[in-house]
């Protein structure tokens, strides 16, 4: 299959572009967790909260993104589990299921499984439309990982939004952008090849 003939067909995610196999598949999936797990040890500390800022997020829409719902939830699904069994490629080199952050892991999953429902229908081929998916992402990871952390620390649900969302609406919405940029750029110089 061409790559012409992939790009104009509807429903096609960027993985979609390499060849067909059941080899392939299990490479993205394993790539997609690991590069999950390398971003992840992007983090920096926030004062007075749990949670770090992390390139975890940024990895994990971006996995969805490009492999698609089925791969992208695979993906995430294989990063949770090696690090619940002790791989230690969660923020900052820690691993575990009994950490306050947990929930937010479970909200990638969920949320590279959305956003990778929404770029088969062309959420990642234009600016706009991918702010929207990545939006749309992170308030799921939101949605999870923050009454997660309220619950994990007994904290009240307006100190879980204080320490586990506030400070890092910034940081999201420079990788949204940095997202915006990459993905429709991806697509144009597909379609000029």
């Amino acid at each position: 299959m061409s790559t012409a003939s992939v790009t104009s067909r509807p429903g096609a995610v960027l993985a979609d572009l390499l060849p067909a196999s059941r080899t392939k598949d299990i490479a993205l999936v394993v790539g997609g967790a690991a590069l999950t797990g390398i971003a992840a040890q992007i983090a920096v500390p926030v004062p007075g909260s749990p949670v770090p800022v992390s390139g975890q997020t940024f990895a994990a829409l971006l996995v969805g993104t490009a492999l698609g719902a089925r791969r992208g939830f695979l993906s995430l699904g294989l990063y949770a589990v090696a690090g619940m069994a002790g791989v230690p490629w969660f923020a900052q080199a820690t691993s575990g299921y009994a950490m306050p952050s947990f929930g937010y892991i479970l909200g990638m999953m969920l949320a590279a499984t959305v956003v990778g429902a929404l770029a088969r229908r062309g959420a990642d081929r234009s600016v706009l439309r991918t702010a929207g998916a990545m939006a749309a992402g992170s308030v799921i990871i939101y949605a999870v990982g923050v009454p997660y952390l309220a619950l994990a620390t007994g904290m009240t649900l307006s100190q879980a939004v204080a320490a586990g969302l506030t400070p890092f609406l910034i940081g999201d919405a420079l990788k949204a952008a940095l997202a915006m940029g990459a993905l429709p750029a991806a697509w144009k110089l597909i379609d000029r090849g």
